[in-house]
């Protein structure tokens, strides 16, 4: 069985330590149909992975938008085009789901950012803001 790609590479946080509580937000996020968890294995090893979100919507003739976040790839399989597969993944769902676009937001790192256009999104068409709670 594969092991799951550590999300601390996100954020330099600690995993969470096992919990009943745990489990159940768990249970949760798998149980949620507009909710997806795409992973890229290499040699069973989980390697990269996005979370995609299909969001109702009451404009553009009432179709759903994607939101994509927590992309992540672990350190040691970086540049093997893992985040490049978990988003060309997403966008096929999204546009299953007959979604009218598809956003993400990323942090500062440049790197990040030309990932993210060569997979076909642009940083010109909205502004993104966070308020943090």
């Amino acid at each position: 069985m594969a092991r799951c790609c550590p999300y601390t590479a996100l954020h330099d946080e600690p995993a969470p330590p096992p919990s009943n509580e745990l489990d159940h937000l768990w249970a949760g996020i798998m149980a949620d149909p507009n909710r997806y968890i795409i992973l890229a294995e290499i040699e069973r090893e989980v390697a990269g992975s996005c979370e995609l979100i299909i969001v109702p919507n009451l404009t553009h003739g009432q179709r759903p938008y994607g939101l994509i976040e927590n992309v992540v790839t672990g350190p040691d399989f970086r540049r093997k085009g893992c985040a490049s597969a978990v988003l060309n993944y997403a966008r096929g769902i999204a546009a299953e789901q007959n979604c009218y676009k598809l956003m993400l937001m990323t942090g500062g790192r440049d790197g990040n950012h030309a990932l993210y256009e060569k997979a076909g999104f642009n940083r010109h068409d909205k502004t993104a803001f966070v308020q943090w709670l």
